[in-house]
């Protein structure tokens, strides 16, 4: 899951970064409203946090205009404790959760889980394929109900591979879902990525295929014939 943070206050996007990310989130962190909008028109997000006393570009105009693009992100606003009328504007405008400053991180990791499982189609949260099951919100993957040593970025992988099943998803697009804003995961990486995620799933028949010089496509699981 890719997420957007809005946030000024560099000490609290630190710590709020530091913590998604040891949760296996990958955070992107911008520091004023332009900067946010401009990331929101051009790339593609799980979830974006808004901090509404943002610099430049205010957190309410951000979604103001995120909404206009008709865009259906999921947006968990981040207020000042007494700023009802803001928090009031903001639902108004389309956030779908708020919490107020200051919070436990624990708080805001639980509303950061069900907010993207809503963003990924609502009640459930295991995705199966054969014997593979993913479990979208505690972010961890089973073979037969053993579960599997995968680091974030082969769950990361794993993620955007099940969500389009038996369709080619591009070394682009993977780089693009993996990679944080300002930084490059390279092809290299990812093939090594895609080699490891390989060695820990095809036990289970659970196959990667390569398209040359195009990407990967996770194959449609085939039960074995009785």
């Amino acid at each position: 899951m890719r997420i957007l943070l809005a946030e000024d206050d560099s000490v609290l996007a630190d710590g709020l970064t530091r913590s998604l990310r040891q949760s296996g989130y990958a955070i992107d962190c911008v520091g004023n409203g332009q900067e946010a909008d401009t990331a929101l028109a051009t790339q593609e997000f799980d979830l974006l946090i808004l901090d509404l006393g943002l610099p430049k570009l205010s957190g309410l105009e951000v979604l103001r205009r995120l909404r206009a693009r008709e865009s259906r992100l999921p947006v968990l606003i981040l207020t000042a404790a007494d700023s009802i009328e803001q928090r009031v504007n903001g639902l108004d405008l389309g956030a779908d959760d708020y919490m107020a400053k200051p919070f436990a991180l624990s708080e805001l990791e639980a509303r950061v889980r069900a907010l993207t499982r809503r963003g990924a189609g609502g009640g459930g949260t295991i995705v199966k394929h054969g014997p593979l099951s993913y479990d979208q919100v505690g972010r961890s993957a089973y073979i037969n109900e053993q579960m599997l040593d995968l680091s974030a970025r082969e769950l990361g992988l794993l993620e955007i591979l099940l969500a389009r099943s038996g369709r080619l998803v591009s070394k682009e697009q993977l780089v693009d879902h993996l990679c944080e804003w300002g930084e490059e995961v390279s092809n290299n990486a990812i093939e090594v990525y895609v080699h490891r995620l390989r060695k820990k799933i095809e036990t289970g028949g659970i196959r990667i295929a390569t398209v040359r010089g195009l990407g990967y496509c996770l194959e449609k699981f085939a039960e074995p014939a009785k």
